[in-house]
């Protein structure tokens, strides 16, 4: 038992061949930045030496009420005994031939538990499955082979969209990938603006089955996960299944031949395509939403939404007004203030802010040195902080019911909110009228969590930066007038305000069985069973579906990853038991929603009054996932055949 053939630590070996005396030089340097956590255990799986995985050296604390504690929680006098035992291993390894040491379920799982501790059976499956490893007696599932001819179709070539083409690929399965744009990457490709980097981890934003050692930051900039995306779509021969410039406008079930009939426009003109089975990776963060405010349309000056960044406009000496102070927005403001002679700012309620000091930061030289040169050490990276996340800060967004203290839901979201006052009265020490702006009335985690290293309050400070909170009455011909009749003139506008997130598949008319309307059907409550499939529309599976999206567990790849595993499965029972099609009953997603909604209300998301795009326009959440990992993870092994229909 070992990692699973496209991962396994060989190919790493291979890459080293020949820089074994290079990792014995600078490994004494590299090791005063190495992240030893996750280097312990990682060193005990290239040599075999599990001695070194002292209990007294397993991470006495993976998070604080802000952030995670720095080296798990190690004393100074624990990480230096750790750096001998992982230098002395490696040279007994070394001095040994560096031998590929195969590991049995024992040895493999006392690795596990020295990062995850004495988890249940239960979890192991979800454990080696991040790893890249296959659980004892579990051999990598294998979909029964469809029948001649079948053929899925799959809309969109993003994250969700990749990882669907290289399961659909291992399975053997045909299938096409119609893409939009000329390139793959999905929202990485479209937002473009200045800032754009990701908010989570870029070892967790990556996929279990495509990892790199050559990320060089701790947050990546959105260049380098579009490229990341693109090299993946390369090398699993992900575009070899793709037509770009192709645009799906709509989506028929067809019940007399029990198939779907996708109307495609295309650079030829229109075209008909039909498949067995269709995919909809199209996410929910692609459509820019515009708020409704009179006289948008009336502006006399260049105006634009941070998705559809207009790179031809230099904003060198402009005068800029920025609406919103959401996600996009944070990242936009502090890289063009600078440059712009005034940057008004129209907020409407602030965010809660994060300190995280290495948000815009380079990983340190000495721990990329070790991802390289340690074989599988990356691999442990990325383990510890997915570990770390996978009920991450979930205890900070639950509603505690006997909780009655203004602004927070329970003890912990209390303490949470309080560690970041305290952050925001160093950030806007000496001028109080920012920190009334900036300090939310809101709870924690009832809206998104933004990050920052400093930069954005240090941008709010600049003498050409105002803050306006007083709603906005219209747009006019040369700038932006408030409700208490103020008039700012500004050359140009441009909207941080969000997508149209709970309007799921707007762009594609969708037609199931009886001539359902997908969107008739969802009004302003999407709902899918499992977030992937939906009553009245056979075959039709979706990724990125209704309340899949994270706040405060896991990480959003892992979920991809897990609904496409859950459609193969899916796929897996038809050809297995020679049946054609499958829906949910309407019963199962009743069900399923009493549990979900239930869920929901228990969070600081789903408080009543709290407004954001985690609710649909009838104030339900459909966006988030409100129970734990663990839960979605076994949910989506199999599908549960009492729970559908089956033709």
């Amino acid at each position: 038992m070992g990692l699973r053939e496209d991962l396994y630590v060989t190919v790493q070996l291979q890459q080293m061949s020949g820089t074994v005396e290079d990792l014995l030089e600078g490994l004494d340097d590299a090791l005063a930045e190495a992240e030893l956590p996750a280097l312990l255990p990682a060193v005990a799986h290239l040599t075999g030496d599990l001695g070194i995985l002292e209990p007294g050296l397993r991470a006495a604390g993976v998070s604080q009420v802000v952030g995670q504690a720095p080296q798990g929680g190690l004393t100074p006098e624990a990480q230096d005994r750790a750096r001998l035992l992982i230098r002395t291993a490696l040279r007994r390894w070394a001095a040994a031939g560096c031998p590929v040491v195969e590991h049995d379920a024992e040895s493999t799982l006392t690795m596990l538990r020295f990062v995850a501790g004495d988890v249940g059976a239960d979890q192991l499956p979800l454990l080696y499955h991040q790893l890249g490893m296959e659980a004892p007696g579990e051999a990598a599932a294998r979909p029964a082979p469809a029948p001649e001819g079948f053929r899925v179709a799959v809309i969109g070539a993003g994250m969700s969209g990749i990882a669907a083409s290289r399961h659909l690929q291992a399975a053997g399965i045909d299938h096409v990938v119609l893409e939009r744009h000329d390139e793959v990457g999905g929202v990485w490709l479209e937002n473009t603006y200045p800032g754009v980097r990701l908010d989570t981890s870029n070892f967790c934003y990556s996929y279990s089955f495509a990892q790199r050692d050559a990320w060089e930051d701790y947050y990546s900039p959105g260049t380098a996960v579009a490229k990341y995306l693109s090299e993946v779509a390369d090398d699993l021969h992900v575009r070899d299944h793709v037509r770009f410039a192709t645009t799906v406008r709509s989506a028929a079930y067809d019940e007399s031949s029990g198939r779907w009939r996708l109307e495609l426009d295309t650079a030829a003109g229109e075209e008909t395509l039909w498949a067995d089975a269709v995919i909809s990776a199209v996410g929910q963060l692609n459509t820019p939403l515009y708020p409704t405010i009179p006289g948008l349309d009336s502006f006399a000056g260049d105006s634009w939404h941070t998705a559809r960044w207009n790179g031809e406009v230099d904003l060198a000496g402009k005068r800029v007004a920025v609406i919103g102070t959401g996600a996009s927005a944070f990242q936009v403001i502090p890289q063009i203030a600078a440059d712009v002679s005034s940057l008004t700012v129209f907020q409407r309620t602030p965010p809660w802010v994060v300190p995280t000091p290495t948000y815009t930061r380079k990983l340190r030289p000495g721990l990329r040195w070790l991802f390289r040169m340690i074989p599988g050490y990356q691999r442990w990276y990325r383990f510890v902080q997915f570990w770390t996340n996978v009920e991450g800060r979930r205890r900070y967004a639950l509603v505690d019911p006997a909780w009655d203290t203004p602004g927070s839901i329970s003890a912990d979201s209390e303490s949470l909110r309080q560690a970041l006052i305290a952050q925001l009265e160093r950030d806007y020490e000496g001028r109080p009228d920012l920190l009334a702006k900036m300090t939310p009335d809101y709870p924690p985690y009832a809206k998104r969590m933004l990050r920052d290293d400093g930069t954005w309050a240090a941008t709010l400070r600049r003498d050409n930066v105002e803050i306006v909170t007083d709603h906005i009455a219209a747009i006019t011909p040369t700038g932006i007038r408030t409700a208490a009749g103020r008039e700012v003139e500004v050359d140009v506008i441009i909207y941080g305000t969000g997508f149209t997130a709970s309007d799921f598949l707007s762009t594609i008319e969708v037609t199931g069985r009886d001539g359902a309307d997908l969107h008739r059907q969802w009004a302003d409550d999407a709902r899918a069973y499992a977030g992937i499939t939906v009553p009245n529309f056979p075959n039709l599976f979706l990724l990125y579906g209704p309340n899949t999206n994270l706040v405060v567990n896991g990480s959003i790849v892992f979920f991809s990853e897990a609904e496409v595993e859950y459609v193969m499965s899916c796929l897996s029972y038809l050809f297995e038991h020679g049946l054609t099609a499958m829906e949910p009953t309407s019963e199962a997603l009743e069900d399923y929603y009493v549990r979900l909604d239930e869920a929901s209300a228990r969070t600081a998301y789903g408080l009543a009054g709290v407004t954001s795009w985690y609710k649909s326009r009838s104030g339900r959440v459909t966006q988030n996932w409100p129970l734990t990992t663990l839960e979605f993870w076994e949910m989506t092994r199999a599908p549960d055949s009492k729970h559908y229909r089956f033709w």
